[in-house]
């Protein structure tokens, strides 16, 4: 096996490793309200600050999802700007 297939295998096998940790579910804010936004926390639960707020058709990568105090709570990234992450009520994503 060559060197650049070595190295393709081993990024693979990091990758596959890191699961959870990536964010590749493509949806998108819904039921925000007009004139409203969904508030991105910096962890999962009403007791974290809020790094922004994100209109309805937002569109985010979602990773895993938690359950903090009954409510569902899920990782996100911006699509379009994914080293903005934080957490948002999965009952406003697209695909809840």
């Amino acid at each position: 096996m060559n060197r650049k297939t070595l190295s393709l295998f081993a990024f693979l096998a990091v990758l596959a490793g890191c699961g959870n940790s990536i964010l590749t579910n493509p949806v998108s804010v819904e039921r925000a309200g007009e004139g409203e936004f969904l508030k991105l926390r910096a962890g999962p639960g009403l007791g974290y600050r809020i790094v922004l707020g994100l209109p309805d058709g937002t569109r985010l990568q979602k990773g895993t999802c938690t359950t903090e105090v009954g409510q569902l709570w899920c990782k996100v990234s911006l699509a379009d700007a994914p080293q903005v992450t934080g957490y948002v009520a999965a009952d406003y994503l697209s695909d809840f």
